[in-house]
């Protein structure tokens, strides 16, 4: 049976606020008198076990506890803990061009979807990227114009903050995190790889600076259509082709032919295996040791083809996928289902459908983006 979905207004924080780049100047302290009965680092140590759907009502019990709620201590000691969950983050694109964010999160009994503030320079073609609790947005074209700059969106409290530029303007960029740094490849035009052979860079969060990435000329391309990192190596795909980047090593390679021709629309990857959908909308997983795709069964009479405007992400070791859905008048629906993923023991891929349901409607002509998994 289908779930229902609500919507729920959020509070639009401050987007002001000190860059992620820069030191933090002091060493938080929990509030006083958390819970009377209890020390407080006792109390810090209950209060961050409490799951983040929760967050909203606990906040209204006392001024400490609302203060530690919005504190980067409360996030610290949930890693430590390890207690984060995984919440998704869906970026839609209205008719009127601007993008539009969300935080979408299960819930008892019912997930909820919240409204983020709007990203200062909403850009076409922009790569994405999650480092830790932050969301990089890179590049991307504004007015038709490539450009270079980088926006973060910090999760733990929904601020967007202004990132180190790329060395050079990119749109339909591919981008993937390895070993806390941030590697984009392609999306800039040709000229300009003549002038700075920067076609690939990456970002050193530490540092604070983006660095050229030494490329060979037979592997580039305008732009890419996706991009994943499996193992640890960087995939790209382009209109003709992909390449395959191991930064350890500093090799290129071009993409077998099995991949090639798989792999074609928005893809996640999950445990070590790579899933996206096909041109007959049939969720496939790639098992790049194998190098073989296969069909995920199991969902045959659950899901929709997904013959366009969808998109997925790991969502805690789920496979989570959006897509857009034909409304009723002038809507468009988005809806979203979760997936359970794993290898029976013929080796076959099957996936067990849990939640399922309807999130939004949106004015027809509006369309997905992209969709991030964060874990706080």
């Amino acid at each position: 049976m289908y779930q229902q979905w609500v919507v729920i207004p959020h509070q639009q924080e401050a987007m002001s606020s000190p860059s992620l780049f820069e030191p933090e100047t002091e060493t938080p302290t929990p509030p006083n008198n958390l819970i009377p009965s209890l020390p407080d680092d006792v109390a810090l140590n209950c209060i961050a076990r409490i799951p983040r759907c929760h967050h909203p009502t606990l906040s209204l019990v006392s001024k400490p506890i609302r203060t530690l709620l919005s504190s980067p201590l409360l996030f610290t000691t949930r890693s430590l803990l390890n207690c984060t969950q995984s919440l998704l983050y869906l970026t839609l694109r209205s008719r009127a061009s601007s993008l539009q964010w969300f935080t979408l999160h299960r819930t008892v009994p019912s997930p909820l979807l919240a409204p983020l503030p709007p990203i200062p320079s909403p850009a076409v073609g922009s790569a994405y990227a999650v480092l830790g609790s932050t969301i990089y947005v890179l590049g991307g074209s504004i007015n038709d114009v490539p450009s270079p700059h980088v926006w973060l969106l910090d999760c733990r409290f929904h601020r967007w903050l202004p990132g180190p530029p790329m060395r050079v303007a990119r749109e339909f960029a591919a981008a993937g995190v390895l070993d806390g740094k941030i590697y984009v490849i392609g999306g800039c035009v040709a000229d300009t790889w003549a002038r700075s052979a920067n076609w690939a860079e990456v970002l050193d969060p530490d540092a604070g600076r983006w660095e050229r990435v030494a490329s060979p000329a037979e592997v580039r391309e305008k732009w890419m259509h996706a991009s994943a990192v499996v193992g640890d190596r960087v995939y790209a795909m382009a209109d003709r082709g992909g390449i395959v980047y191991e930064p350890r090593s500093g090799s290129w390679e071009s993409v077998g032919g099995e991949l090639d021709n798989g792999w074609r629309g928005r893809a996640c990857v999950v445990e070590g295996i790579l899933y996206c959908y096909d041109y007959l909308g049939k969720i496939k997983g790639f098992d790049v040791g194998r190098g073989v795709w296969e069909e995920l069964k199991g969902l045959e009479k659950g899901l929709p083809r997904f013959l366009c405007g969808a998109t997925m992400a790991d969502l805690g070791g789920k496979l989570c996928v959006v897509w857009e859905c034909q409304g009723n008048g002038k809507d468009m629906e988005i809806w979203c289902a979760e997936i359970g993923v794993k290898k029976n023991s013929n080796g076959e891929l099957r996936g067990q459908l849990g939640w399922i349901g309807k999130v939004l409607s949106v004015p027809k002509g509006s369309s997905v983006v992209h969709l991030s998994s964060v874990a706080l």
